[in-house]
């Protein structure tokens, strides 16, 4: 059975025998098949659900049939690696006993201009008079850990998070005034649904060209492969 909603039951992250994982740092191409995979072979396992939020890293929860089996997976699999991350493997608790929830369906606010010295705390205090949070964070950079000068606010009801963007956007936070809006996934290239699009005819690009663009990309050409081997049939 697929764990339609983490926080359908809170009771089930009280028992003591859980037997529900959070497994963080997921790579964005990893699929829920694998994941049951891969948690599979430790033990019998119910359901797993991954969890997509705009602006968090991919993270999931698996369910087994039973608490050894979850205990033996949270020994194996925690800090091994996946698709070239080290998977971050827990109980679907989080330190202050309370469960995790699923925020997908939450209503994410993006706060840009964010003074360098702000830390996730602040930002989530600045924002709690508006509403109950789901989630808050600074993004930083990986390597240096330095904030990027943005973070992701998620509230779980919409109309508060209306009221927080109309009235925080251009609020001082520290040495700076903050920009708040809706927060939404940058498509590729700047392109909307590219993913869903249909290949464009040659028309359709020679129409979208400049008619002084001369020059055409050449791609997966074979290592070796010089300019002298190059040639373009002339377009009747």
């Amino acid at each position: 059975m697929i764990i339609d909603c983490i926080m359908s039951n809170k009771d089930q992250y009280y028992e003591s025998q859980p037997c529900t994982l959070y497994v963080g740092n997921l790579d964005p191409s990893v699929t829920e098949e694998l994941i049951l995979a891969l948690f599979g072979q430790i033990g019998p396992v119910r359901g797993c659900k991954i969890i997509h939020e705009t602006g968090n890293d991919r993270y999931c929860f698996v369910e087994f049939t039973d608490h050894q089996a979850a205990a033996a997976a949270l020994l194996a699999m925690n800090k091994r690696h996946c698709l070239g991350r080290e998977m971050k493997v827990n109980w679907a608790t989080s330190p202050g006993n309370t469960p995790k929830q699923d925020t997908s369906k939450h209503h994410h606010i993006f706060v840009g201009d964010l003074s360098p010295e702000i830390e996730t705390t602040q930002l989530r205090e600045a924002f709690t008079p508006f509403g109950e949070i789901s989630d808050c964070r600074v993004v930083r950079d990986p390597q240096t850990l330095k904030s990027k000068g943005y973070g992701f606010v998620s509230f779980v009801k919409k109309t508060d998070a209306e009221n927080a963007i109309a009235q925080m956007n251009g609020q001082w936070l520290g040495t700076r005034a903050i920009r708040t809006n809706w927060a939404t996934r940058k498509p590729a290239n700047n392109r909307p649904n590219e993913g869903n699009t249909k290949p464009l005819t040659f028309d359709e690009v020679y129409n979208q060209s400049s008619p002084n663009n001369c020059t055409v990309y050449c791609g997966g050409i074979n290592q070796g492969l010089t300019g002298q081997w190059i040639k373009f049939k002339p377009v009747q």
